[in-house]
C-alpha cells in the first residue's frame, strides 16, 4: 500500500474527532506562543532595564519636572541625573541646560563620570582621593581623561529604583505565561490522549469485526499470533502517532516557525544562517526515513512471527512436552528472537547516528560560528548584548524542536508500517453477503441438495469430485469414509465457509450462493470432534451470547443431551466457571456442553462432525437416545468413524477419494458387500477383540 494512501486512511479515522483535535492543536499553539515569549521578555529586561544604566545620563543643577509637574531625576553628588530614555519626559528646566554624564561599570563597581568616555579601546581607572567614604577617580580612555566618583551601593540601588517595578512586572508576566503554557499543554495532552484512545478503539472494533467476516480459508493461511499482533501491538503503535507524534510535530513545528520569525526580528543575518541549515536537516530526515522504513518492516514482521510461535507453543504445550520438543521449540523461537533483535540493533544504530548526535553536531558548529563572529560584534555595539543573548537562547530552542521531531521519526515510521499491516487486513476481501444483516431468513424446512459439486482448496487439487445427493427435511444423513475422503469438506461447503468450485448447493430449492451465510447459519447447529469452550460459566457457554435464550431453555437443552447429570454435581452448577478451552472438564463433558450449545437454538439443520468420538460408551448411549428425539423435525448430518452410531440414519453416504462410492441405509449397504460392509465388520471385529 502506498504511503500517501496510508496517511489518508489514518486521517479518515481521525475525521470524526477533528473538532477535538483542532481544539487540542489550538491550545498547543497558544501554549507554544506563550513559551516562545520568554527570550523576548529576557531581552527587554536586559537591554531596557539591567543594561540601561550604560546609556547616557544628563546632569541638571535643579530638580527636573515632567509635563505633569511630577519630580524626575536621581540626586547624586548635589545634582539631578536623568537617563537618556527619560529625557523626553522633562518639561523644565530645558533639557538644553543639562550636560552629558556617564555611569561606567567595571566588574561590580560603578563610577559616575562628569562626561562620557569612549570605552572601545579600554579604560584605566586610577584612585585620586577619598573623603567621607567616597572615592574620587580619574578615568583614562586613550588621550581622554575624565574625573569621576565611585558610587556607593545605596546610590547604585537608587539608579535602578525606576526599573525595579518594570522588571518585576515583566517577570510576573513571564510567570503567568509559563503557568498558562503549562495549563494549556496539560489540556491539549489530555484531549489528544482521549481522542487517540477513541480512534484506536474504533480501529480495533473495525478490525475485529472485519476478521469475523473473513472466510475460513483466510485463517487457514494466516497464523493466529500474527493477527493478534496486528490487533494489539500494531494498533498501539498507531495510537502513539495520534498522541506523541502528532503533538510533537505540531508543537515543535510551531516552535521552529516562531523562532525563525523571532530571529528575523532580532537579527536577519543570524536568521539566514538558520535557514541555510534547514536543507541539511531535511537531508538527514530523508536518509533516515529511507533506511528506517526497511528496518521497521522487518521488525514488525519478526514481532508477528514471535507472537505466532509463542501462541502455537502455548496452545500445544501438552504435545511439545509429551514429545520432548522443548529444545527444538526454543531453538526456533531463539532464531526468530535473534532476527528481531538484529533488526532492532540496526534501527538503534541508525537512530544513534542520524538523529540527535547529528543534529547536536550541527548545533554545536552553528553556535561556534555565532559566538565567534557575532559575539565580537556585540563589543562595538553593532548588536546588543540582550539581542545576542536572546538569539543564542532562540538558537538552542530552535535545535531542541529539531531533536524532538527527529526522535519522534522512529515512532512515525513504526506507526506507518503498523498502519500498512492493519489496513492490509482490513483490505482483505470478504464475501459481500457476509455484510448484510438486514434481512433474517425464515427457518428453513431443511431440504438440502448437492448437484454435481466439486471443490478444491488449492487451484486444481480437488478434494471432492462430482458429488450429488438429496437430503429431505427431517432426514438423518450419515457421511462415512476413510480419513481424507472429503466428509468434513462437504460440511464446510454446506456451512458456506468455502464456495463450491463446481456445481451448486440448494437449501429449500434456493442456491446457497444467493443466501446470506450469516443469516443462514442462525438455523444451523454444529458439534465438532474437538469442542471449544470459552472463558465464562457453564450457562454462558451453552447460551453463547444469545440473550434470547432463557435460563430454563439452557437447563432443558442440558437435560436433553444428558449434560445436567454432571452439571448438577458442580459446586455452582450452571454458574460454575469454565477456564480457557474448558481445561478443568473432561473431553466427554466438553462434548456434552457443545451438544447443548448446538441444540439450545433449535436448529433446522444439525451437523455432528465426529461428535461422539470423545464420549465413552455409556455416555454415547445416552446421547444416541437424546438425538433420536432431538433430530425429529430437523435435518441432521452425522460424520462418523464409529459406524455403530449411525445405523439409524435414513441415508448413509460412503465417500472414497472425494467421491460417493456407496449410498443407502445400513441394511442396504450391508447387503451390497462393499466398502461399508468391510468397514463395519472390521470395527465389529476390533470391538470383539477389545471385549475378549
Amino acid at each position: 500500500m502506498k504511503e500517501g494512501r496510508v496517511w489518508r486512511r489514518l486521517a479518515k479515522y481521525a475525521k470524526p474527532f477533528r473538532k477535538r483535535i483542532m481544539l487540542a492543536l489550538l491550545l498547543l499553539l497558544v501554549g507554544a506562543s506563550a513559551d516562545l515569549s520568554g527570550p523576548f521578555i529576557a531581552k527587554t529586561i536586559i537591554d531596557q532595564h539591567i543594561l540601561a544604566i550604560q546609556q547616557d545620563w544628563y546632569a541638571f543643577d535643579q530638580q527636573p519636572l515632567t509635563r505633569e509637574d511630577e519630580p524626575l531625576g536621581i540626586l547624586l553628588a548635589d545634582k539631578y541625573y536623568v537617563r537618556e530614555d527619560w529625557l523626553g519626559q522633562v518639561a523644565s528646566p530645558s533639557p538644553g541646560t543639562a550636560h552629558k554624564a556617564q555611569v561606567l561599570t567595571e566588574g561590580t563597581a560603578y563610577y559616575l563620570l562628569e562626561e562620557p568616555v569612549a570605552t572601545e579601546a579600554g579604560v584605566t581607572i586610577s584612585p585620586v582621593s577619598e573623603a567621607a567614604g567616597r572615592e574620587t577617580v580619574l578615568v583614562s580612555a586613550g588621550a581622554q581623561t575624565v574625573q569621576g566618583i565611585h558610587l556607593l551601593p545605596e546610590e547604585v540601588k537608587t539608579l535602578y529604583e525606576n526599573d525595579v517595578w518594570p522588571i518585576a512586572g515583566l517577570l510576573a508576566g513571564y510567570g503567568v505565561l509559563v503557568l498558562l503554557s503549562a495549563g494549556l499543554n496539560y489540556m491539549q495532552y489530555l484531549s489528544l490522549q482521549i481522542t487517540a484512545q477513541r480512534i484506536i478503539q474504533q480501529m480495533r472494533m473495525d478490525l475485529f469485526a472485519h476478521l469475523q467476516k473473513l472466510s475460513v480459508a483466510f485463517f487457514d493461511k494466516t497464523p493466529v499470533g500474527q493477527l493478534v499482533s496486528r490487533v494489539t501491538n500494531d494498533t498501539e503503535a498507531i495510537r502513539e502517532l495520534y498522541v506523541s507524534v502528532l503533538a510533537t510535530f505540531v508543537q515543535n513545528g510551531v516552535y521552529m516557525v516562531g523562532i525563525l520569525v523571532a530571529l528575523f526580528i532580532l537579527q536577519p543575518q543570524l536568521a539566514v544562517l538558520c535557514c541555510l541549515l534547514l536543507p541539511v536537516l531535511l537531508l538527514l530526515v530523508t536518509i533516515y526515513q529511507k533506511f528506517s522504513n526497511r528496518f521497521y518492516t522487518v521488525i514488525r514482521g519478526k514481532l508477528s512471527e514471535m507472537n505466532g510461535t509463542l501462541n502455537e507453543m502455548i496452545q500445544n504445550m501438552m504435545v511439545v512436552q509429551a514429545f520432548r520438543r522443548q529444545k527444538d521449540m526454543q531453538a526456533e523461537f531463539n532464531q526468530i528472537n535473534r532476527d528481531y533483535a538484529k533488526a532492532r540493533l540496526q534501527e538503534t544504530n541508525l537512530e544513534s547516528f542520524m538523529l540527535r548526535p547529528a543534529v547536536d553536531l550541527i548545533w554545536k558548529v552553528s553556535l561556534t560560528i555565532i559566538i565567534w563572529y557575532f559575539g565580537s560584534r556585540s563589543l562595538d555595539d553593532s548588536i546588543s548584548l540582550g539581542a545576542l543573548y536572546a538569539f543564542v537562547d532562540y538558537m538552542s530552542r530552535f535545535f531542541e524542536p529539531v531533536n524532538m521531531i527527529m526522535n519522534r521519526f522512529s515512532q512515525l515510521q513504526q506507526a506507518a508500517i503498523s498502519a500498512q499491516r492493519v489496513f492490509a487486513v482490513l483490505d482483505t476481501p470478504v464475501d459481500e453477503r457476509e455484510t448484510d444483516y438486514a434481512a433474517p431468513l425464515p427457518r428453513p424446512k431443511g431440504e438440502v441438495i448437492f448437484e454435481r459439486v466439486s471443490f478444491a482448496y488449492l487451484e486444481d487439487q480437488f478434494v471432492l469430485h462430482d458429488v450429488s445427493f438429496h437430503a429431505k427435511p427431517g432426514q438423518t444423513i450419515a457421511l462415512v469414509g476413510h480419513t481424507g475422503s472429503g466428509k468434513s469438506s462437504l460440511m464446510n461447503l454446506l456451512l458456506g465457509f468455502y464456495p463450491a468450485t463446481k456445481g451448486r448447493i440448494l437449501i429449500d430449492g434456493v442456491d446457497l450462493r444467493e443466501l446470506n451465510p450469516q443469516a443462514l447459519r442462525e438455523h444451523f447447529g454444529l458439534v465438532l470432534q474437538d469442542p471449544f469452550l470459552f472463558t465464562g460459566s457453564i450457562a454462558y457457554n451453552i447460551r453463547l451470547y444469545n440473550q434470547q435464550v432463557s435460563d430454563q431453555q439452557v437447563i432443558e437443552a442440558a437435560k436433553a443431551v444428558k449434560a445436567d447429570a454432571f452439571i448438577s454435581k458442580l459446586p455452582r452448577q450452571y454458574e460454575e466457571p469454565v477456564v480457557e478451552r474448558g481445561a478443568t472438564l473432561s473431553a466427554g463433558q466438553r462434548q456434552l456442553l457443545s451438544f447443548a450449545r448446538a441444540l439450545v437454538n433449535d436448529p433446522a439443520i444439525l451437523i455432528l462432525d465426529e461428535a461422539t468420538a470423545s464420549i465413552d460408551s455409556e455416555t454415547e448411549q445416552a446421547i444416541q437416545e437424546a438425538l433420536r428425539v432431538l433430530s425429529a423435525g430437523r435435518t441432521t448430518f452425522i460424520i462418523a468413524h464409529r459406524l455403530s452410531t449411525i445405523q439409524h440414519a435414513d441415508q448413509i453416504l460412503v465417500l472414497s477419494r472425494g467421491e460417493i462410492a456407496e449410498r443407502g441405509t445400513h441394511e442396504e449397504l450391508m447387503q451390497q458387500g462393499g466398502i461399508y460392509q468391510k468397514m463395519y465388520q472390521l470395527q465389529l471385529g476390533a470391538g470383539k477383540v477389545q471385549v475378549g
